[in-house]
């Protein structure tokens, strides 16, 4: 497969709250955050017998280890927007749209032959804000 063209694109995210319109004019600041917790838990035991001159005794050791940290993390965005215009703001991933093909080889090896082609939408790690201005 062979990608023929390659355009950056945001893609937006959907969630409730990350799509923000305000104006006219004025300062737009938005934040999104994203918490969430990575714990561990380790249980482990033993268990065992032991005999004295008088009595046999069971031993039974339990062993519960547990630990759990907090993370949050954030992105905030700030712009001016323009004297009577409105201003947008969309969070989301920063993409690609791509082209493709897929090819083969002619018999004769003198060239390829296209076999299928396609587009794609193509997401990425970084996520961001994307920003517009309009009349309304």
């Amino acid at each position: 497969m062979e990608i023929t063209s390659k355009k950056a694109y945001h893609v937006p995210s959907w969630w409730n709250g990350t799509q923000f319109k305000d104006g006219p004019g004025g300062t737009m600041t938005v934040k999104v955050e994203k918490a969430g917790k990575i714990s561990l838990s380790v249980t482990g035991g033993w268990e065992g017998e032991t005999k004295f001159i008088v009595a046999k005794a069971k031993v039974k050791v339990d062993v519960n280890v547990t630990g759990e940290v907090g993370i949050t993390v954030g992105h905030q965005y700030s712009r001016d927007v323009a004297r009577g215009k409105y201003g947008h703001l969309q969070y989301g991933s920063w993409g690609y749209k791509v082209d493709w093909a897929r090819y083969e080889t002619s018999p004769d090896r003198c060239g390829k032959r296209k076999v299928r082609s396609g587009k794609a939408t193509l997401p990425t790690t970084e996520t961001g804000w994307r920003y517009w201005e309009t009349n309304s």
